[in-house]
């Protein structure tokens, strides 16, 4: 493999696993806070054990995203140095905003929610909470600035003196149609992914250890069934907001950039209308059909809006590009594309499917007088089981997919129109990204142990005890001590 490949690896593995981290520091941030002020406002301790029991999650997740999204950072400057220098006055301007404003606005107030409890008053200490998912949500929107900038550029010119392309609107950037339509279908996905944990671990619990005689594990059934209905409305919303948002972007990708959409659907030739295919066997690059499962004009709407669009082919849009932007390949990885597109959109279904059968379950058994755990035996208990425990991965992996579509549907652009991957690499040697790619391999892999092992060792623990009537509570000593 060359530097270009090694490079591109490199990236995609530690990029695809930083946002493991993003989507369920986004959505839980939000989750959190909203259990926490459900506190304040019913005064019922149920919410304040569940504010305690996902905070702890929360932070264990929000301290790992922090370390391995530094590396990303690096990667510019070490591997894509060209790219770099071209576009840095560009590029740099909504990551440097991200870090000074979005950045130091959730850590400081996380800070002072971790130290704050029965030190603040407690709604200024659920402001802190939101305050820090305020900036989480900031954070996003500055780096999907930056990364809708390389989907299609705006507000620049280029200056042939430097040889650079220099910032002429730092407003038109923010304000980018693929921003605009980027950013909300990301957070819609990171709800899902935030409620989809927050149910999974409820219902954990409510199956493997459901509701005693005694007033403890009564009193925590009936809190993890409040977190469990909580989360899967919450999968089930976030999915509604996730395929609205997904058809837009569909759209406003088709018109910037038309290749990513016909690679998605390996469509080599311009269709009116086109078909979407959920399953096809031919050829690896899709280009000699055996057999396919269609659903005829749904590629045009998903594209146009109009079931008998016109959507152009890979081929039309090659010969196109090749005149304007010279000879060379401007076609994609088709397999890549095609199966990311699909795994994206049926993950993300399945988990809504997920979400909505544990709502069932838990109306269920609520109307048979068991409103503290889940009336299902046999089969049908460990189904839901396995279910729970696949919930917050589903996801997850479709959000790391649609991540995947979204970069390599781009390639062989790294900044759309303007440059090729291929020349914004660093003058490295093969052997020195080799060698920091397995670095960060073992590395990343290392940490992905002890986030499992810290999220495992949390979530099983259970909720917080709670303390007599009247006798001050030791919860938030080991909070402190924890984090």
């Amino acid at each position: 493999m060359n530097v270009l490949e090694l490079s591109r690896w490199q990236f995609g593995i530690t990029t695809v696993y930083h946002f493991l981290f993003v989507p369920i520091t986004i959505g839980l941030a939000f989750l959190v806070a909203g259990f926490e002020t459900a506190w304040l406002r019913s005064g019922d301790d149920r919410w304040l054990r569940l504010t305690k029991f996902y905070g702890k999650l929360f932070l264990i997740n929000f301290a790992m995203g922090v370390v391995t999204g530094i590396v990303q950072e690096f990667q510019f400057g070490m591997n894509w140095s060209a790219y770099s220098r071209f576009v840095g006055d560009i590029f740099g301007a909504p990551l440097a905003v991200e870090a000074l404003l979005a950045f130091f606005l959730e850590s400081t107030f996380l800070g002072l929610w971790i130290f704050g409890w029965d030190r603040l008053p407690p709604k200024l200490h659920a402001a802190c909470m939101w305050l820090t998912a305020v900036g989480t949500m900031l954070s996003a929107y500055f780096i999907l600035a930056a990364n809708s900038w390389m989907q299609h550029p705006v507000g620049y010119h280029y200056n042939p003196a430097t040889h650079r392309e220099e910032l002429t609107s730092f407003v038109a950037v923010l304000t980018n149609p693929t921003q605009l339509v980027t950013f909300p279908h990301t957070i819609a996905a990171a709800f899902m992914v935030a409620g989809a944990l927050v149910a999974a671990v409820a219902l954990w619990h409510l199956i493997r250890r459901p509701a005693g005689p005694d007033a403890a594990s009564r009193s925590a059934a009936v809190a993890f069934r409040s977190a469990a209905k909580a989360g899967s409305i919450t999968v089930l919303v976030a999915a509604v907001l996730t395929a609205i948002t997904g058809d837009i972007q569909g759209k406003i990708m088709t018109k910037y950039q038309p290749m990513k959409m016909a690679a998605a659907e390996a469509l080599y030739h311009t269709a009116k209308p086109a078909s979407f295919s959920l399953f096809t066997i031919g050829s690896l690059t899709g280009s000699k059909e055996v057999f396919a499962i269609k659903i005829p004009g749904l590629l045009s709407f998903l594209a146009t809006g109009n079931f008998s669009g016109n959507v152009q082919g890979i081929d039309n849009i090659q010969a196109l590009y090749s005149q304007i932007y010279g000879p060379g390949s401007y076609t994609p990885i088709i397999p890549v594309t095609y199966w990311s597109f699909r795994l994206m959109i049926g993950i993300g279904m399945l988990a809504a499917l997920v979400a909505i059968v544990a709502l069932w379950v838990l109306r269920r058994s609520r109307l048979r007088g068991n409103p503290a755990g889940i009336s299902l035996t046999g089969g049908w208990r460990r189904a839901l089981l396995w279910s729970a425990i696949a919930l917050p991965l589903l996801p997850l992996v479709a959000c790391s997919f649609g991540w995947i579509f979204t970069e390599m549907g781009r390639q062989p652009w790294i900044v759309f129109g303007q440059m090729k991957t291929a020349a914004g690499v660093s003058a490295n040697s093969a052997g020195e990204v080799l060698a920091s790619m397995i670095i960060l391999t073992l590395l990343y892999g290392g940490l992905a142990v002890v986030e499992v092992g810290l999220l495992l060792r949390y979530a099983r623990a259970g909720l917080p005890t709670e303390p007599p009537p009247g006798a001050p509570s030791d919860e938030d000593k080991p909070l402190e001590l924890v984090y």
